[in-house]
């Protein structure tokens, strides 16, 4: 199973996203997270308290090696490199599942075509289309990250969306966007529902994409950030347990 985690910043996308992958792991699968955030905190989430991960846009040697191009890209670059061995070798491993930090392209001074490009849009390509483990992507908001190719083999992208008007206008203008890409099934998740008004206003609100999940609002969730710690007995994960149950048997 492939999925896309996205929506508005500041929403809870990364918890939903560690949630998750968290709870495909205990049902037995194979876990690849994969950071696609500028703001790249999944590693923390999931409970990663070692030195920084150097994404992989950062690792100029692995981009001469794989893409080429040279100092200012004067040289030819390798269109599609190889990369299957890249999660593995540079993937870490935290509280038993596979963790991924693509980094972001200064996109003022870098192309489409850049060699950092060329990699990171490969390396997502493998995860989606080839990879057989489950794949959770935390991206930044929006399909930015996703090509046409890509996007089709996504099996859901999920829209994290909050008590609010602007999360809920972002879901709409996401909906449309993985339409348009070929992306089969996009669904939402309500975090930071704290009462049945918040409730009411989302599913009043929200026309697309359908609603799948309610988190309620849990400021133990923030304890647990700063610890790196998981308990999967708290609502908050029992629902995202459930969801993927019902995502799993589909």
């Amino acid at each position: 199973m492939k999925v896309a985690v996205t929506g508005k910043g500041g929403v809870g996308k990364t918890t939903v996203a560690a949630s998750l992958a968290r709870a495909l792991r205990d049902l037995g699968h194979e876990v690849v997270a994969v950071d696609a955030d500028p703001d790249a905190n999944l590693a923390g989430t999931l409970g990663y308290r070692g030195p920084d991960i150097t994404p992989l846009v950062k690792l100029k040697a692995l981009i001469q090696e794989r893409v080429g191009g040279g100092d200012g890209w004067g040289g030819f670059l390798r269109m599609n490199p190889r990369v299957d061995d890249i999660p593995q070798g540079f993937g870490i491993v935290v509280d038993g599942i596979r963790v991924l930090v693509m980094g972001t392209i200064d996109r003022g001074r870098r192309g489409c075509a850049c060699p950092e490009n060329v990699l990171l849009r490969e390396v997502l390509n493998h995860l989606i289309l080839d990879a057989q483990q489950d794949v959770i992507v935390d991206m930044e908001a929006g399909v930015e990250h996703l090509g046409r190719g890509t996007a089709e083999g996504v099996d859901l992208m999920l829209v994290v969306v909050e008590p609010g008007w602007a999360s809920l206008q972002t879901a709409g203008r996401v909906a449309a966007l993985a339409a348009d890409l070929g992306i089969k099934r996009v669904g939402a998740v309500s975090n930071r529902v704290a009462s049945e008004a918040d409730l009411a206003f989302v599913r009043t609100h929200l026309s697309s994409p359908p609603l799948l999940g309610v988190l309620p609002a849990d400021p133990e969730l923030e304890r647990e950030a700063r610890e790196g710690s998981y308990t999967k007995d708290r609502p908050f994960h029992r629902e995202m347990a459930r969801i993927a149950g019902m995502l799993s048997r589909e």
